[in-house]
């Protein structure tokens, strides 16, 4: 089956029918934005920071991720393979749509792991070999070899021996964002996934350690946002990922930014600093945050 772009609908290369959203340019655009929500969220993620994008000259595209929000088996893995090849794609669809714009790529958490595998391994003259950039927020490339080998085997048995089980992550611990009210919200939002398939866990965990072998096949303009409190996405796999790509990348260290960088309270910071480096990628961003290679070990 032919993939296609309808209104509120993207066409997957097999015929999977992956809910659209889509924020033009209130402008004539300058860039056009691809964004890939991260684990158990959806496209709708992407709503407040698309809207101001669209203030700034650029227009955005989001697609619920097979697996995720409307998509066909919600709460199923779709995928590592699959999902990349979504991305690459939507990648050349909006190409089509939009031949005289440059086009860029962001990925949030886990949709950065999607993005750094769609784009390590292009095909020849596609169009995600032309991408402009590639922006990685929050990045989740860790897992695989750099996850905990106990850890590791315990996610493979639990997904192959009961991979319906689910786990709500409440255990943890862990704080995504200051943002209380937007977290109350995810909270009540149906299409927000609340309790996790084990199968899922193993499979985003194989998707993010699949994506940081491939670090070094990404070789396009990089930006790469972190926050100094994430506590979801530890630091190390963040560092390592900097220190491998082969185009040292533009990055931005947020003293007060979470793991939800595109909803915290200072969110709107980093907003700006997206769009400054979409429009000029060798200007300064205007936060004036520290790089990435100051992140204290």
């Amino acid at each position: 089956m032919a993939v296609k772009i309808q209104v509120n609908s993207f066409f997957s290369e097999d015929g999977k029918l992956l809910p659209l959203r889509s924020w033009p340019a209130k402008d004539a655009p300058s860039a056009v934005l691809v964004a890939l929500h991260g684990f158990n969220m959806y496209s709708g993620y992407f709503d407040e920071p698309a809207v101001w994008w669209a203030g700034h000259g650029i227009t955005t595209y989001a697609y619920d991720q097979r697996g995720f929000g409307s998509a066909p088996q919600a709460g199923i893995w779709g995928g590592d393979s699959a999902m990349a090849a979504d991305a690459r794609a939507f990648l050349t669809l909006v190409a089509l749509r939009h031949p005289d714009l440059p086009i860029y790529l962001l990925g949030d958490s886990m949709g950065a792991a999607v993005a750094v595998l769609a784009m390590s391994r292009p095909d020849d003259g596609s169009a995600a070999a032309k991408i402009a950039g590639v922006i990685l927020v929050a990045p989740g490339l860790w897992g695989g070899r750099s996850m905990h080998p106990m850890l590791r085997l315990a996610l493979w048995l639990s997904a192959h021996i009961m991979p319906w089980n689910t786990a709500t992550g409440s255990g943890l611990r862990r704080r995504a964002s200051d943002n209380t009210t937007m977290l109350q919200a995810l909270g009540r939002d149906p299409l927000v996934i609340h309790h996790t398939r084990i199968d899922a866990v193993y499979g985003v965990t194989n998707l993010m350690g699949l994506a940081y072998d491939a670090v070094p096949d990404l070789k396009r303009p990089t930006l790469v946002l972190y926050g100094t409190r994430d506590e979801i996405v530890p630091s190390d796999p963040v560092r390592q990922t900097v220190a491998r790509l082969p185009m040292p990348p533009k990055s931005a260290l947020y003293p007060e930014g979470w793991h939800m960088l595109l909803q915290d309270l200072q969110a709107k910071v980093v907003w700006a600093d997206i769009a400054s480096w979409i429009h000029d990628p060798t200007a300064p961003l205007p936060s004036g945050a520290p790089r990435l290679d100051q992140l204290k070990q």
